[in-house]
């Protein structure tokens, strides 16, 4: 059962003394109403002020969640952004509709707008200097990441966590384990940024990154990778798994600025010699600290890479170019299109390949067996590529265009793969039936071999293409990962520095105390049609007694009948991958289970629970501790063990014990500090609630 002790008071705990990396540094400084002296870590829920807030198509479904809030204001104008860019070729008058009702509401409350045509929302971020180095700027969209590339601490928000955004100025994150992912060596010439993150992808095909911040390092490496490159490998990291994908801020990076500033003129408000000038004073202080924490550092050797590709329909399969083209893979289509490569400088890498000799009238024509469709990440992008003769190049060779937007990289609009198809891209992601039919294979690759394949009519190098031969790395790519012992659980080592600091206030009505039975649901990758079917999502009249009955029935019909309210649910890693379905916590509440444990979750699923009030822990240790104590029992979808779980609160504290509360002990490890934003979510009922408290 469920007990809570609602004693309020003000507890100590130990915290580890160590300095900050990038990350944490950047969050303490967007970061709002911390406990003076606060210094903010790896596992700490806090209360963000993004510096902006971008939402593209779904920005009448956030207005719309906007206003059932209650909210009538826009808490801060200048801090959104709204860029219309998924589905900008469907003209039906739905589309259109919704299209006039974002920028209606746009105008309506002053909000910066971007119509259709305009360019990908994620580019104009960058473009237009609101993601912007050393900033936090979220969008509601996964591949906010991309913002990394420049230095900006970019990360996805859902619709909900937008709509507070609007109303509030925040919302809330949980600062994520922090991988460094060090790059060393210098890349071979012939070798892009998209061949680093695809091979990245495939290397550490594990989930070694997976709900982890990554900054990366390697500063000779780093300054020799162009910013788009950059843009390229931080877009690629959600793909990895991660939250965010972070590069430093450089003399690389600056330049970069200096000649964007020529681009946008003196009196840009976001770009101009104010803000660069302050970029290059703030850049010398906002590194990481010698003694910041890692959770694993990995390395990659950029001088052993060659041309990568991934799939089929999979980034956790990748292949060299070499070894693809002894297979003969013949393609339908090629796109160089999407957020992730349609840069100029990706669009120029193509035409290189289909006019190595600058001369229009020799050109490498695309294969009558293929269609090749390309896209510009931005209307300005377009037409730069138009004035240096990129795009007269690339048509010329029979590229088929598309208008800027997100089109077949999400499965909208025009050349979408169809059913026995084979397709290679230059876009983010390959999942079966992404980009078409879920009967055809989808590749990645760069734009230069992309334009190679589109020639040869099959995935091959541009190599190939000039008569030359394939590069090709016979000792495969050189790698190492490193995973950094934890210091929180069950520590005694005799070099672990604490010091006592004030740690949690409870706020009224929030228990200092969470206890119950742990019942396993012993399964790595529950998914969220698992927990609530899906036949169930789109039925808004369901009763909250529906809703407990059908809670986890997909993953085992028994679970109704063996877990009781007030018990606590564990489960294994990655607990509720999938869709981004709220029922998936709205159920589990339901049913009575206010808490659930895992070794990790994913991401969407542990900002919904918090969203709607349903509260989430994750102990690797004990997940693995039950496992092997019914190695040897049979199989059980759902068990009740017999172990029960206390959640001290003020002090940041587990112990598990067996049998009863009063057992012997079986696990007591420090987890992380809920504070006072969080604890105030929780009581108002999740984030709707705690807005409409605000309004």
């Amino acid at each position: 059962m469920l007990r809570y002790n609602n004693i309020r008071s003000l507890h100590v705990s130990a915290r580890l003394l160590r300095g900050q990396n990038l990350t944490e540094k950047i969050v303490q400084e967007h970061a709002v109403n911390l406990t003076k002296g606060k210094t903010v870590h790896t596992g700490d829920y806090v209360s963000i002020k993004p510096s902006f807030c971008m939402s593209h198509d779904n920005s009448w479904p956030v207005a719309l969640k906007f206003m059932g809030l209650g909210a009538t204001k826009i808490f801060n104008p200048r801090q959104i952004v709204n860029a219309l860019d998924h589905d900008i070729q469907n003209k039906s008058e739905k589309n259109l509709t919704k299209y006039r009702n974002i920028e209606n509401f746009a105008k309506k409350h002053n909000i910066d707008f971007y119509p259709a045509g305009r360019g990908i929302g994620h580019q104009i971020m960058v473009e237009e200097g609101y993601a912007f180095p050393l900033n936090l700027t979220v969008a509601s969209d996964s591949h906010s990441n991309t913002y990394g590339g420049i230095g900006s601490l970019g990360t996805p928000v859902v619709r909900t966590d937008a709509a507070a955004i609007w109303a509030t100025g925040q919302t809330w994150w949980q600062i994520p384990p922090v991988a460094k992912v060090e790059l060393k060596g210098q890349l071979p010439s012939n070798v892009a940024g998209k061949d680093i993150i695809v091979a990245l992808c495939g290397l550490f095909n594990q989930d070694q990154v997976l709900n982890h911040a990554i900054e990366f390092t390697g500063d000779e490496a780093i300054k020799n990778l162009p910013v788009d490159y950059r843009l390229t490998i931080a877009n690629m990291t959600t793909e990895w798994g991660a939250l965010s994908g972070l590069f430093p801020v450089d003399s690389t990076l600056i330049d970069f600025y200096k000649k964007r500033l020529e681009i946008v003129g003196p009196n840009h408000p976001r770009i101009n010699e104010s803000t660069i000038a302050e970029l290059e004073r703030r850049s010398k202080s906002m590194k990481p600290d010698s003694d910041a924490n890692y959770a694993k550092t990995l390395t990659i050797d950029l001088s052993t890479l060659t041309h990568y590709v991934s799939g089929p329909n999979s980034v956790k399969i990748s292949n060299t170019v070499h070894d693809l083209a002894q297979q003969d893979v013949k393609i339908n289509k090629a796109y160089l299109v999407s957020c992730t490569n349609a840069r100029l400088s990706d669009l120029k890498a193509a035409a290189q390949v289909v006019c190595p000799t600058g001369d229009i009238n020799k050109l490498n024509k695309v294969s009558p067996d293929v269609e090749f469709y390309i896209a510009a990440a931005s209307s300005e992008i377009e037409q730069n590529a138009k004035d240096a003769g990129i795009w007269q190049t690339l048509l010329a060779a029979g590229c088929r265009p598309l208008p800027s937007g997100c089109g077949p990289c999400i499965g909208l609009g025009a050349g979408l793969l169809e059913a026995g198809e084979v397709g290679i891209s230059a876009t983010n992601r390959n999942f079966k039936g992404r980009m078409g039919s879920k009967d055809a294979l989808a590749y990645l690759g760069s734009p230069a071999v992309v334009a190679a394949s589109a020639i040869l009519g099959r995935i091959g190098a541009p190599e190939e293409v000039f008569g030359q031969k394939i590069p090709f790395s016979a000792s495969g790519v050189k790698t190492t990962c490193e995973i950094t012992p934890s210091k929180t659980e069950n520590s005694t080592s005799a070099t672990t520095t604490t010091t006592s600091t004030s740690a949690v206030e409870i706020l009224d009505g929030f228990p200092n105390e969470i206890a119950g039975e742990l019942v396993l649901c012993d399964a790595d990758n529950v998914n969220t049609d698992g927990i609530y079917p899906g036949k169930y999502t789109y039925q808004d009249d369901v009763p909250k007694e529906k809703m407990a009955e059908v809670c986890m029935e997909n993953y085992d019909s028994e679970f109704g009948m063996k877990a009781h309210e007030g018990d606590i649910v564990i489960s294994g890693f990655n607990f509720g991958t999938g869709s981004s379905r709220e029922q998936a916590a709205t159920s589990l509440l339901a049913k009575g289970i206010n808490l659930v444990v895992a070794g990790s979750f994913s991401n969407t699923f542990s900002r919904n629970s918090i969203n709607n009030a349903l509260l989430t822990l994750e102990i690797p240790t004990l997940i693995e501790k039950l496992r092997a104590k019914y190695a040897d029992a049979p199989k059980e979808l759902t068990k009740r063990t017999g172990w029960f779980l206390r959640w001290d609160v003020p002090n940041a504290k587990v112990i598990v014990t067996e049998g009863s509360l009063e057992g012997p002990i079986i696990l007591e490890q420090q987890v992380s500090e809920l504070g006072k934003n969080l604890q105030e979510i929780i009581v108002k009922g999740g984030l709707e609630g705690w807005v409409k408290s605000k309004l």
